[in-house]
């Protein structure tokens, strides 16, 4: 019986990670709120964004979400390369790079956006929830000098 209940388990999180994919593109338009239904309204959830240091707690990401969804603008998701991912009856993770094009801040032209993402899915009352999401602009090599 427990087999079945991760099994069934790991198919909800493919279909939680569908849904997030999806309203990524609603983000990349300016609008938050799908994207904020995915997420933990735990305390501890946290979350790291290009724009700015790492909050905690529901409130702060909610709006730390608004904020960043409020600097992309005519975006449109151009795919998701999985890097990896591992599922047990309680986590999971998945590490992509999220590529999208969208004005940017203040920007006219649609640029290419490409992020590196790490996030961390917790089963809550049945149903998977992001718990903490990190993304970068880190997706090629660098030099040693760029973290000074």
């Amino acid at each position: 019986m427990e087999d079945i209940s991760k099994m069934a388990g790991v198919e909800e999180l493919d279909h939680v990670i569908e849904q997030y994919h999806l309203v990524a593109g609603e983000f990349i338009k300016g609008n938050a709120e799908p994207y904020k239904e995915l997420f933990s309204r735990r305390e501890d959830m946290s979350l790291a964004n290009p724009f700015g240091p790492p909050v905690r707690g529901w409130d702060e990401a909610a709006q730390t979400m608004e904020r960043a969804a409020s600097r992309y603008r005519d975006g449109e998701i151009v795919g998701f390369e999985n890097v990896a991912k591992y599922v047990t009856s309680e986590l999971a993770y998945i590490v992509e790079v999220e590529r999208y094009r969208a004005r940017v801040g203040g920007g006219e032209d649609i640029t290419p956006v490409a992020l590196r993402v790490t996030s961390i899915f917790r089963l809550e009352e049945g149903t998977w929830k992001i718990v903490h999401r990190h993304a970068d602009p880190i997706t090629t090599p660098r030099p040693a000098e760029s973290v000074i």
